[in-house]
């Protein structure tokens, strides 16, 4: 299905999603290629991204795609990166927006959070964008901080919540947190799509 006119820019290259990689794009083709249907090889890239660990650390840059890729993990940001650049290279229109946690949920999760703000990676369907955020933690992570909520009587924090999805379906919208960010409370203030923080990972060089 060829995407609307006005989201072939979500389909370009980038500084940060290097899509002539040849690593990229073979590790792509490797994952989908038994796939038949385009649902199944947006699953396919979701599910591998998902299952790379989520690494923080002291940065002076964000790591591009194929930098992610070689390294096996990234931060939040830079699983995104990937995330969007192997959407991109299936030819799903795709884009991130970046929200603002509370300062009070980040604290607690087994990997140190440095900055307060989570990327949201929205993905165009066919018929709309659908986004999530349950890429950012494997499953073990997601099960750890699960488990410490229970411990703890809590129903969310870490920007999770007790009721929050653990996996997307690649045509809903999916938050770890449960609402989306406009409704999250455990979000200070979404940032607008397409910002200066956005911008610098998701559009083409002019």
């Amino acid at each position: 299905m060829q995407p609307p006119i006005d989201h072939m820019e979500w389909l370009c290259s980038t500084p940060s999603m290097n899509l002539e990689d040849p690593a990229l794009r073979l590790r792509v083709q490797s994952l989908t290629q038994l796939k038949t249907t385009r649902r199944a090889k947006v699953l396919a890239v979701y599910a591998y991204v998902k299952r790379l660990k989520l690494r923080m650390r002291v940065i002076r840059r964000h790591r591009t795609a194929s930098e992610v890729l070689r390294a096996g993990g990234g931060d939040a940001t830079e699983k995104a990166t990937l995330f969007v650049a192997m959407l991109r290279l299936l030819g799903v229109p795709a884009r991130m927006r970046f929200v603002n946690l509370r300062a009070g949920m980040v604290p607690g999760i087994d990997v140190s959070l440095w900055r307060p703000e989570r990327p949201v990676v929205e993905a165009w369907t066919g018929e709309r964008w659908a986004a999530t955020d349950t890429y950012i933690f494997d499953p073990d992570q997601m099960a750890a901080a699960r488990q410490r909520l229970r411990d703890k009587g809590l129903d969310h924090r870490h920007g999770i919540h007790m009721r929050g999805a653990i996996t997307w379906d690649g045509l809903g919208d999916a938050y770890v947190s449960g609402p989306a960010p406009e409704h999250d409370p455990t979000v200070a203030a979404p940032v607008e799509r397409g910002g200066a923080r956005a911008a610098a990972h998701d559009r083409a060089s002019a």
